[in-house]
């Protein structure tokens, strides 16, 4: 840096043809200019100016230094202006790991929206179900589903993640209706392995947790399988609302035990902790924040009935049978 500030001193005093006029514009002392140009002189062993009384002259030297030197400090202008015009706008490609069905189910539709709003950006989207290490894989940012461990990304919520037990009103009216999460015991509940306890579902209510072991014949590591074998009446499945909220509001499957709450989650933005956040990576967060936000579209199926203990239903009437143990194979 103390090379490239003798040259455009030196510039600025040929220009100027003077040192009193490098030194007013440059907003330094006379002294300091002249100070300047010796040490570039000493440091590249040729004088650069014939000094008289009257006027500077270059020196052959100093003639071909000026030329170049010129052209090199108008190229450094050009990209620094080239660079703060690329900081100021969102501009380049935005690499985004995202949850494989969160990704189809929920950010294909929106997208495209994006992309209009901010023709600079080319997205790269990326869908896998592990957690990647945004910054040795050369990812912008990720979208994570969960509670979040401690680290140094920063963390924005996009939006709660509301599970539900959920059945088609086939299955209930072959195998009855659980009025209590104990009761699922005696059901075909589905079994989630990418998580650590998906045998285990979790529930609250009035301040008190229940955590129930559950069986079935099917364990799967895709929740729009799960999803699928639910609605063609397999068994019983606990899902994220953006999974099945538009199921559920067709009536193709009945939310259970609605009065138990499953555990909430949050869908996260996360991405490295940098003195400066660039552009596309904000914008985009912004993005979904507005789009998804704290009433997310998957859950408007809450205004719908939901099966609660005690009341009557087409596929749960005021009697039901026995639910009959359905035995893994």
């Amino acid at each position: 840096m103390e090379n490239l500030a003798d040259i455009a001193v030196f510039v600025k005093v040929v220009e100027k043809g003077s040192f009193t006029k490098a030194a007013d514009e440059l907003e330094l002392s006379k002294a300091v200019v002249s100070k300047y140009l010796s040490r570039l002189e000493e440091r590249l062993g040729a004088r650069l100016l014939h000094r008289t009384t009257r006027r500077l002259a270059l020196t052959e030297a100093g003639s071909a230094l000026f030329e170049q030197s010129r052209l090199a400090l108008e190229r450094i202008d050009e990209a620094q202006a080239s660079l703060a015009r690329f900081q100021s706008a969102p501009r380049g490609r935005l690499v985004v790991s995202a949850p494989t069905a969160f990704g189809i189910l929920q950010l294909g539709c929106v997208l495209p929206e994006f992309l209009a709003t901010h023709p600079g950006v080319t997205l790269d989207i990326r869908l896998d179900d592990r957690f990647v290490n945004l910054v040795a894989e050369g990812f912008d940012l990720a979208i994570r589903i969960g509670r979040l461990t401690d680290s140094t990304l920063v963390a924005r919520k996009l939006a709660p993640s509301r599970q539900v037990v959920v059945a088609s009103p086939a299955y209930l009216s072959a195998h009855g209706t659980p009025r209590s999460p104990e009761e699922l015991s005696g059901h075909n509940c589905f079994v989630y392995t990418l998580t650590a306890n998906g045998n285990v579902w979790r529930f609250a209510k009035a301040g008190e947790d229940v955590r129930v072991p559950v069986t079935g014949n099917l364990r799967l590591n895709n929740g729009l399988l799960e999803r699928d074998a639910a609605e063609r009446g397999a068994g019983v499945a606990m899902l994220p609302t953006f999974y099945v909220g538009p199921l559920i509001a067709a009536g193709k499957l009945v939310v259970l035990l609605a009065d138990w709450k499953p555990l909430e989650l949050g869908i996260y933005a996360v991405y490295p902790q940098t003195p400066h956040v660039a552009p596309k990576v904000r914008a985009f967060v912004d993005f979904l924040v507005g789009h998804f936000g704290p009433k997310p579209a998957w859950d408007r199926f809450a205004e719908a009935p939901a099966v609660r203990p005690g009341a009557a239903s087409p596929a749960n009437p005021a009697r039901p049978k026995a639910a009959r143990p359905i035995r893994p194979r």
